[in-house]
């Protein structure tokens, strides 16, 4: 398993969309391919990456027609964690836990050639599921962590017991009581 790289088992024709699309045509194109990220690609070079996230952040802060106005290349990271052809399948996990992201594009000479994901490694190689479950969950738990801290920071959340339904849980101040999320949503 070492010596298996990239370039083996990488999907070789990734979804690939202008720089000046606009959100919309992203949104559309990712419906369309079934798809959760696009690469963009200007003359064969990657100059950035969107993804669900990044549009449904953009619709929450501007309102649906502004999603015409935006350019992919606006909100896409400035910084794109890539991979060499050459890389192995253990370089690609350990990139991959240390950025985070569960598919990395694979660039030669600037050159987008491909992209790999933790499906792709997968469905080649089931016995690295315990890997990539360990980062899946190191992401989910950083996930948490960051959600617990901005409500800290806010000062509304409390960990403890539920006033509504008497469960452990992480709390919040509603109407003067200290509820969980479920019974917030209820209220």
């Amino acid at each position: 398993m070492k010596n298996i790289l990239v370039t083996e088992i990488m999907t070789r024709e990734p979804i690939v969309i202008g720089p000046d699309a606009n959100l919309l045509e992203c949104a559309r194109k990712m419906v369309k391919k079934r798809v959760g990220t696009l690469l963009l690609i200007n003359k064969k070079r990657l100059v950035g990456i969107i993804s669900r996230k990044d549009i449904l952040w953009a619709l929450i802060k501007k309102s649906k027609e502004d999603l015409s106005k935006i350019k992919a290349i606006d909100i896409s990271p400035k910084r794109i964690a890539t991979l060499k052809p050459s890389a192995t399948i253990e370089e690609v996990i350990k990139k991959m836990k240390k950025v985070k992201f569960d598919r990395l594009p694979v660039v030669h000479e600037r050159e987008l050639i491909g992209m790999i994901t933790a499906k792709d490694i997968l469905n080649f190689s089931p016995e690295f599921y315990p890997e990539l479950e360990e980062f899946a969950k190191i992401r989910e738990e950083t996930e948490k962590l960051k959600r617990i801290k901005r409500a800290k920071d806010r000062k509304s959340v409390h960990e403890g017991i539920c006033e509504g339904c008497g469960n452990q849980s992480i709390l919040f101040e509603v109407n003067g009581m200290l509820v969980c999320e479920a019974c917030k949503n209820t209220m």
